[in-house]
């Protein structure tokens, strides 16, 4: 049965001296997909500054705002409403001999189409003395290596917040295996990428009334391809394939690309942001 969703991003900014220009942009709006269909949006700021509308690189709407007036304060709200489907992750078929995936993976032309979700990144780099961290077994599947490296994950990182940042790398991960969603789900992109099949960083919202791992902020996982399959949704952070709570914003190489909030704002003395965000879902009345 369909779900109801209602999700609520709020941003909080207060600056110690006056600002007197400012450039956002936010990716924070569900994409419209084949199991993602909007309800309604409505997206304000404090100071009323008008919003604009605009699609990034990947083909994500994004949305920007110019404030004309100076200010000390600035708060943001968005509120998105949309009826996803029920989502079976498991509804796929997988070939019958795992050794033509592995083939494929080692094609020039596969390497050259994807070659922008096989690479390593700032975030996705794994340290030199890490390299064998996790390396697939060709024995099985590689639907199956890519379940083992989503337990893998799980198990060698513990959820904790407030340890890592947003500029946190690898090799601090590996080590410290301590993270949130973010670096579960570089950690499974770099080791999924260093045994040639391709992955990208997905942002958006998680349903948590399940017990799910996740933070008060956006959600983390990751899209592995598949030879002959296509995208999968794995989330690391939580063991499981990514489902009907799992509602997607954007992807890309890593958390760079899919940043809920970017900016430009010229003042000076400190500054201090809060985010945070409300996910509630119900079955939708037929």
């Amino acid at each position: 049965m369909p779900l109801e969703y209602s999700i609520t991003y709020t941003a909080q900014n207060t600056y110690e001296e006056w600002v007197h220009e400012a450039h956002w942009q936010f990716l924070i709006i569900p994409q419209q997909n084949s199991s993602q269909e909007f309800i309604g949006i409505d997206f304000k700021n404090s100071i009323n500054a008008a919003n604009e509308y605009s699609t990034n690189g990947y083909g994500f709407q994004t949305i920007r705002v110019h404030p004309k007036q100076r200010f000390k304060e600035i708060s943001f709200e968005a509120t998105f409403r949309l009826v996803k489907k029920e989502v079976n992750p498991f509804d796929f078929e997988l070939e019958e001999e795992s050794e033509k995936g592995y083939k494929k993976l080692q094609e020039l032309n596969f390497k050259v189409d994807f070659e922008a979700f096989l690479s390593a990144t700032h975030f996705t780099r794994v340290p030199d003395k890490n390299r064998n961290i996790f390396r697939f077994d060709e024995k099985k599947s590689i639907f199956e290596n890519l379940q083992s490296l989503n337990e893998w994950t799980f198990i060698h990182i513990y959820f904790k917040t407030d340890v890592t940042d947003v500029e946190t790398t690898l090799d601090e991960i590996i080590e410290k295996r301590h993270g949130v969603c973010q670096d579960f789900t570089h950690l499974f992109c770099a080791l999924a990428r260093q045994n040639g099949v391709p992955a990208r960083y997905v942002s958006g919202y998680l349903h948590q009334g399940n017990g799910y791992f996740g933070d008060s902020q956006m959600h983390a996982w990751a899209e592995a391809y598949i030879p002959n399959v296509g995208w999968i949704g794995f989330d690391p952070t939580n063991n499981l394939l990514a489902n009907t709570n799992h509602i997607k914003v954007a992807h890309g190489r890593d958390y760079n690309d899919c940043s809920p909030l970017r900016g430009v704002v010229y003042t000076s003395g400190k500054n201090k942001t809060v985010h945070s965000v409300k996910v509630l879902g119900q079955q939708q009345q037929q």
